[in-house]
């Protein structure tokens, strides 16, 4: 079955505490939106401590065009996949020159050609890899990612699949929109990019830890595409996301899990760690009081969020991050995620300690 190889993450040299955030965000605001101080609560409920942030803080306070704002995408995408690639390929020992599949997930800026292409120019990576950028799954895109990497090396038991996921969710901030969600988008969302390998049966494990793909399911909600995604203006992005994410959830999440774990012949009391997207507080809470599993099962989950912030695709591989290098239960993993549609992504794992 196919394995993880290896994974990194980037920690932008801007990350700044949540606390001067808020402050920042209460004065641009303030002057045309009367009810800010009765908001400005939302700060403190995300549970974030700091934020992975792109550019410095100030940088948020100035105008800039989208133009300007989709230069500063492709050109920092480019140069911390880069980086994100290149302690992963270090990681996995391998040769970049034996990658054969690359998967670029991304939902946050704009590039044709798709940012894949220019990582392969810059790295002169094989020029025969064969390429899927991905964009449109938003915060469920880690998970897609993995599966669609995953059904790759299926096919190709000699495939070495690169998996990339960028969010750049700071440089969709319209200064100017004093809607709701842009209020709230400002208090939880933050940058983040991702790497990982995965192989086919037939690349040797080189790594202490032994992290395999079985199965993986998707699932789109009817009559809900209003409930996440993007609004887009003459001036960019647009956030547009509904307060009623964390109900739906509560509503499907545990007969989702388990119809999808029963294929498998398991119950939600067989999965030992629980690889999921933190989404925010209301969210978790909904995992917590549907799923109802003993512990803090998604520790790994709130600390990713407290340290970074809501990165979108990214955020689940930082989380799953934390259990490859910092250890997990042996037996199965279940990797969860929610985005656009409304849709779910879910991934099930053996995972094994050598």
């Amino acid at each position: 079955m196919p394995t993880l190889a290896a994974i990194s993450t980037i920690d932008f040299p801007f990350r700044i505490e949540q606390a001067k955030v808020k402050q920042r965000v209460q004065e641009l605001f303030a002057p045309s939106f009367p009810q800010i101080e009765k908001m400005m609560g939302a700060f403190d409920n995300t549970e974030i401590k700091t934020r992975n942030f792109c550019k410095p803080l100030d940088y948020y306070s100035s105008k800039h065009s989208f133009q300007e704002q989709n230069e500063d995408y492709i050109r920092i995408s480019l140069e911390y996949s880069v980086n994100a690639i290149e302690a992963c390929i270090s990681k996995a020992q391998i040769n970049k020159e034996e990658i054969t599949d690359i998967i670029f997930i991304s939902t946050t800026g704009l590039a044709t050609p798709s940012i894949d292409a220019l990582i392969i120019n810059k790295m002169k990576l094989n020029q025969n890899i064969s390429r899927t950028p991905i964009f449109g799954l938003g915060c469920a895109g880690g998970v897609s990612g993995f599966a669609k990497a995953s059904t790759l090396a299926m096919a190709n038991p000699d495939a070495v699949v690169l998996i990339v996921a960028v969010e750049l969710c700071s440089l969709t901030f319209l200064q100017n929109d004093f809607s709701k969600s842009n209020f709230i988008g400002s208090s939880l969302f933050a940058d983040g990019v991702a790497a990982l390998i995965i192989t086919g049966e037939k690349q040797k494990n080189k790594t202490k830890n032994e992290i395999r793909f079985i199965d993986t399911q998707s699932k789109l909600y009817y009559d809900s595409l209003d409930v996440m995604g993007w609004e887009f203006l003459d001036k960019g992005f647009k956030v547009l996301f509904s307060q009623d994410i964390p109900s739906i959830i509560a509503k499907n999440i545990y007969n989702d899990v388990s119809t999808f774990l029963e294929k498998q012949s398991l119950k939600i009391s067989d999965i030992k760690n629980f690889i999921f997207h933190p989404g925010g507080t209301k969210v978790l809470i909904a995992y917590d009081e549907a799923l109802k599993v003993e512990g803090d099962f998604l520790k790994n989950t709130r600390e990713v969020m407290r340290d970074n912030g809501n990165m979108s695709s990214p955020t689940v591989l930082y989380v799953l991050e934390r259990f490859f290098n910092q250890g997990f239960a042996n037996g199965y993993g279940l990797m969860v995620a929610m985005g656009p549609g409304f849709s779910s992504e879910m991934v099930l794992l053996e995972m094994k300690n050598n």
